[in-house]
């Protein structure tokens, strides 16, 4: 009687996916399922399997398959294929699993690798947007600025970015807490058109840029990150000295923190497409 493979051992299991063996067949069906994924409606055999690169024949088997699994489902009106409830169970069980921070976390370290630049991660705190990782190039700037460190709402290009993209009544009632802390009494600077075209212009570009704003010498970039829902996860930061960092949103470093964030809110399930 042969006797029964031994089970892979940890390091086995988490070596390259190169070293390991493959199922051929199950990477073939997820074209089927990333198809109706990526469409977000119900789909014919026909348009479903141009989609996913093979013929009809080839991927009906996968979808009565997925049918069985609960993966998928069919109109009984129209013939027409799309997920079914177990896909629906499986990525709210995904969702709930991420954590913003710890997606972002790996993006911000390659970025300052890349860029040479210091990457702030920054969330909406009580208390306004907070610092929660700093990440330093091998030459690091001296800037007073360290985790936990609370930044300004306005006065800064993060706070910025948070104000163009949270909800109108959330950003007042911060402003209003600050403006109190700092200065004493209300404040009507929500309402001035500066503002109201300052953070039309972050909306429009997808990103902020300041110059020697809010420390001289120091220019910085911050671009928003967003969750499945559309709201905004977070804020990733780079700033560096004026002198070596142009801070321009299409330039290289640009580009870079654009591509990192987008990576994030991909991660986090953000669909752009989605309204």
């Amino acid at each position: 009687m042969p006797s029964t493979p031994p089970a892979p051992t940890d390091a086995e299991a988490a070596a390259p996916a190169k070293r390991q063996r493959r199922i051929q067949s199950i990477e073939v069906g997820m074209r089927v399922l990333q198809a109706l994924t990526e469409q977000r409606r119900p789909l014919p055999l026909k348009d479903l399997a141009q989609l996913a690169d093979m013929p009809p024949g080839q991927a009906h088997p996968y979808l009565v398959s997925f049918m069985a699994a609960g993966m998928v489902k069919q109109s009984p009106l129209t013939g027409h294929y799309e997920l079914g409830p177990a896909a629906l169970q499986m990525g709210l069980a995904a969702l709930q699993q991420l954590d913003p921070l710890t997606e972002a976390s790996q993006e911000a370290a390659l970025l300052c690798a890349q860029a040479d630049l210091s990457v702030a991660l920054c969330v909406w705190g009580h208390l306004g947007p907070t610092v929660v990782r700093l990440d330093e190039p091998r030459y690091p700037l001296h800037v007073n600025l360290r985790v936990g460190t609370v930044m300004s709402v306005f006065n800064t290009i993060t706070g910025r970015v948070f104000a163009a993209y949270l909800p109108e009544k959330m950003v007042r009632s911060m402003l209003e807490d600050e403006h109190r802390r700092v200065v004493g009494g209300t404040s009507g600077a929500f309402d001035s058109a500066e503002v109201r075209q300052m953070l039309a212009d972050i909306r429009a570009a997808g990103m902020g840029r300041g110059l020697s704003t809010p420390q001289p010498g120091v220019n910085t970039l911050s671009a928003p990150v967003f969750d499945a829902d559309g709201k905004i996860a977070l804020v990733i930061t780079v700033f560096g000295p004026q002198g070596h960092f142009d801070a321009v949103i299409d330039g290289p470093s640009g580009q870079l923190l654009r591509n990192h964030a987008e990576a994030v809110s991909h991660r986090l399930g953000y669909n752009p497409a989605k309204p």
